[in-house]
């Protein structure tokens, strides 16, 4: 008797705890607090890591006081790598006609395009962390060059509870990805005669490999090259598309120094350079730099300079790449052995220190900021909440190797000290760069002035900026333009 009512309850309960209901049963009691809902139709069983296998993806969204449902042919695919070996898998997705070609749709308003992911972050106890982070990217680091999409370096994306095959499978986040049509990089040119002129490029890094470490022997007429994949053009892997990155190396490990000084700025954005740096430190990413990173140059007809953009931020803020608790700070130093940051640091290139000191004191005050971070935080973890999204999520995968909590502020508590406590373990070391007094801020037009008007007649060779042997107000413009970035 005590079994049958037991079993009565959870009966009860189920509508209301969401687990146990099907996709149409959510659909049906969808209002303003739920998060839109995603169901891809496919064969699970014949899913894996390689093959694209065909089927559909329907996407309803509570909009205007009524649920708006969208459908779409699709291939599926898991992806990731250590993910893969975790229950609760993520999805690449490509939507696709009645004919099987590419097609591009606008998902909730994030894009128009035609490859979109299904980021199940099973190893975040937060299942949150990378899109967070990405957010924070987007807010100060932009392409080099414009796009059709505000310059922005990375991905955006929306939270979504998905099923597969009508049956409840989790939180994801929905989101686009770093392609050629995101970066305008330019189409490989085919002539008449079947030649290819390559244009733009993209390459990801998909395993750890130092940048200044290679094997020239490695083919060229692939789409992988030794720790490096050929985003685009992916469909001409030849060593016309794959040289551009081997002189990059090239010059980072075989030039010399004074070489590799007056030339690196030919070869890397170095404001780019600087936010990368900046990012990787505050947020703890480990899974890093050339593994989880593209590189991309929009044509390399008319330079071969590349832009750095993350990806996979997932091991993060106190946490390392399998989920596991990370207390201990990264190391102010762990790039260094990492081109060109290797040389910048080291030899301190063009006061490459100072500039990283003052990016960095720049934007932990502001996008980078400890409060920045938590509203940012704060605002997914309500809507997951109020949604009951995080209830469904804990119930559907709470047995998992990666546990998450019941209460999702514990682990959001967690986060918010753990990042506090690193921006001040990083201040430590990055305030001594900043305090060089061959920095250039506003006090160094205050110690020109001063040598100008006899307060201070010491000639310092560092004030001298055009190196015309005087100090006088010429110096004091240049130091206006550096300030205000011209």
């Amino acid at each position: 008797m005590r079994i049958r009512y037991i079993y009565i309850v959870l009966l009860c309960l189920m509508p209301l705890l969401g687990w146990g209901q099907n996709f149409d049963q959510m659909v049906a009691e969808m209002n303003d607090k739920s998060v839109p809902l995603v169901n891809v139709e496919v064969e699970i069983n014949s899913v894996n890591s390689t093959d694209y296998k065909l089927g559909s993806i329907t996407i309803s969204e509570y909009k205007d006081s009524t649920v708006e449902t969208s459908s779409y042919n699709c291939q599926v695919r898991y992806r990731g790598n250590y993910a893969l070996n975790l229950p609760k898998k993520s999805f690449n997705i490509k939507l696709v006609d009645e004919e099987g070609e590419k097609l591009d749709a606008n998902l909730l308003d994030l894009r128009t395009d035609n490859s979109w992911i299904l980021d199940a972050m099973g190893i975040d106890k937060l299942r949150m962390r990378n899109r967070v982070c990405f957010d924070l990217w987007n807010e100060f680091s932009h392409t080099m060059w414009d796009t059709s999409f505000g310059n922005r370096n990375g991905t955006v994306g929306t939270m979504v509870e998905v099923f597969i095959n009508g049956e409840y499978n989790g939180l994801y986040f929905l989101s686009d990805k770093i392609n050629r049509q995101l970066l305008n990089l330019r189409k490989a040119k085919v002539n008449d005669d079947g030649s290819v002129i390559v244009k733009g490029l993209l390459y990801k890094g998909v395993a750890w490999s130092a940048l200044t470490t290679y094997n020239e022997d490695a083919s060229t007429n692939s789409v992988e090259w030794n720790a490096f994949e050929l985003q685009h053009p992916d469909e001409y892997p030849s060593q016309q598309a794959w040289q551009p990155l081997i002189d990059l190396i090239d010059f980072n490990v075989d030039t010399e120094l004074e070489y590799f000084a007056e030339h690196y700025n030919e070869h890397y954005y170095v404001d780019n350079l600087v936010d990368y740096w900046v990012f990787l430190m505050a947020m703890g990413l480990t899974d890093m730099p050339y593994k989880n990173t593209f590189l991309s140059t929009p044509d390399i007809n008319f330079e071969q300079r590349f832009m750095i953009t993350p990806w996979d931020l997932d091991a993060c803020l106190g946490r390392a790449w399998n989920g596991n608790q990370q207390n201990q700070f990264p190391a102010i130093n762990r790039l260094d052995g990492y081109a060109p940051y290797r040389r910048l640091l080291a030899e301190n290139i063009d006061g490459f220190k100072q500039k990283l000191a003052q990016r960095w004191l720049q934007l932990i005050d502001n996008q980078l900021s400890p409060t920045n971070l938590e509203n940012h935080i704060n605002a997914i973890a309500q809507r997951f909440v109020e949604s009951g999204a995080w209830e469904r999520e804990y119930e559907r995968w709470k047995n998992t190797s990666v546990k998450i909590g019941a209460n999702i502020y514990t682990e959001v508590q967690y986060v918010t000290n753990w990042y506090i406590n690193n921006l001040a373990y990083a201040n430590d070391f990055i305030k001594v760069w900043n305090d060089d007094p061959t920095n250039i801020t506003a006090s160094t037009v205050t110690r020109i002035y001063n040598y100008i008007l006899g307060i201070d007649t010491t000639f310092y060779d560092y004030l001298d900026l055009n190196k015309d042997g005087a100090i006088n107000s010429s110096d004091a413009t240049i130091v206006y333009n550096i300030l205000l970035g011209r």
